[in-house]
């Protein structure tokens, strides 16, 4: 790697290689100098890094002329939200979601406080590539500015699409693990406010993980029983920037990412109709939810932004990814972690359900997810492989190439935030899945 993983979003990389303060600050000037007048609003996850870059990249801004604004630690729908809240020309999130620690990045938030689409994502990224920065003199330096409190107006959001009396008539006991990232100071405050007896794991921001980041069934082993001993009703696992929620159900099983998004659907779904949109990696339980209820279905392609430029574009009531990041337009345009555990509160308390008995009543998948190391140039004569041998399949090449059959679905594609090749399979079994990423790898080496 000789430069970060850049996408139109964002960059990542490994700091103090990959990504440096130097880096930080020209990106961030790029994005300064194409973002509409105004304060741009800077906000970082727990990692340790964070605070270094944070302090970089305002300066950097500062020294374009830009107005700063120091949110300090915050989760990424939060960043989304204050960024509206407050009519910054736009936002940037000092993060690396679940990559591990050596890692951090900027995600970058357009004044609508959503994740920048591609177009201008582009444009940032030429200017990154192609301008040096437009220092100002010394009178014209941008000042530096703070919010009191930017978890308020997130709090407020959520707490707006949902029965708050009849969540707090239940006291819920609910564990969160936060795992030392930035959701535990928004996540304390929403459930107590839902009068929550609140566990909570890895409260503390400082980037120290107490497990793998990336909130899988592997990474959370040691979470299952910590909900078991506290007597909670649900487990609610965050990454580190909090935009996205895995799912541990009152036996100590671990429901997973995909249900989580799929569980908001169906609830949301009983309540209001309307179309739904999730990317194509994600699991075909919000898919069938659809049909169920009789709303349009949108499949996009991998990616935050692509997903919320399908929902928009559809006017869709609820949507996001199947890595555990539902999306409510009701509150913003970002993953939230936040909008899960809500969402799943009020749906146990409306229908007097345990979190196990609503993951039960979903359509039943099993879902396979590998990767593997591939040159670049060797992506598409391999999707172009994958699809000669697989001719009884509908195909779709929107994002790599995904294959379908009636009862069980492939994808194959290049990753946007690491150099692998993604393989993801779902089937009525877990043996069939992994028949179908074990063919995709046997072709690829």
């Amino acid at each position: 790697m000789t430069e970060p993983i850049i996408t139109v979003s964002g960059l990542r990389g490994i700091v103090g290689d990959t990504l440096t303060p130097e880096v930080a600050i020209r990106y961030a000037a790029a994005f300064a100098a194409l973002a509409s007048p105004g304060a741009i609003a800077v906000s970082r996850d727990g990692r340790g890094s964070g605070e270094m870059l944070s302090e970089a990249i305002r300066a950097g801004l500062r020294a374009v002329g830009r107005a700063t604004i120091d949110a300090g630690v915050l989760a990424t729908p939060t960043a989304g939200v204050l960024v509206r809240h407050l009519h910054a020309a736009g936002g940037i999130q000092i993060t690396a979601s679940h990559n591990p620690s050596p890692y951090n990045g900027l995600k970058l938030f357009s004044a609508e406080g959503r994740v920048i689409p591609a177009r201008p994502g582009q444009q940032v990224l030429d200017q990154y590539r192609h301008a040096r920065p437009a220092w100002v003199p010394h009178d014209q330096i941008g000042e530096e500015l703070e919010d009191d409190d930017p978890h308020e107006p997130h709090l407020r959001a959520v707490l707006k699409t949902v029965d708050v009396p009849r969540i707090r008539g239940r006291r819920f006991r609910v564990l969160l693990d936060s795992n030392r990232g930035a959701g535990g100071a928004l996540g304390r405050r929403l459930l107590e406010e839902l009068d929550c007896c609140v566990t909570i794991l890895g409260e503390r921001p400082d980037g120290q993980f107490e497990h793998p980041p990336e909130p899988t069934a592997e990474s959370l082993s040691s979470v299952l029983s910590r909900v078991l001993e506290c007597g909670a009703e649900v487990g609610f696992c965050q990454d580190p920037d909090a935009d996205r929620l895995a799912v541990i159900d009152e036996n100590g099983r671990y429901v997973g990412e995909e249900y989580t998004l799929a569980m908001c659907v169906d609830h949301v779904l009983r309540g209001r109709k309307g179309p739904v949109a999730a990317n194509c990696a994600t699991s075909r339980m919000t898919e069938d939810l659809a049909k169920r209820y009789g709303v349009p279905y949108l499949r996009t392609a991998v990616g935050e932004a692509n997903v919320v430029d399908g929902m928009l574009a559809r006017q869709a009531i609820f949507g996001g990814e199947g890595n555990g990041g539902p999306i409510d337009p009701r509150v913003g345009y970002v993953r939230d972690s936040f909008v899960g555990m809500t969402q799943l509160l009020d749906a146990m308390a409306t229908r007097e359900k345990k979190i196990s008995q609503l993951a039960g009543e979903l359509p039943h998948y099993e879902i396979v997810k590998t990767k593997f190391t591939l040159p670049a140039e060797r992506l598409p004569p391999l999707l172009d492989a994958v699809e000669k041998r697989f001719t009884d399949a509908t195909n779709d090449r929107q994002d790599g190439l995904r294959l379908d059959w009636p009862d069980r679905w492939l994808l194959v594609r290049g990753s946007n935030t690491e150099p692998i090749v993604r393989a993801i399979a779902e089937a009525p079994t877990a043996a069939e899945a992994v028949e179908l990423c074990r063919a995709v790898a046997e072709m690829a080496h």
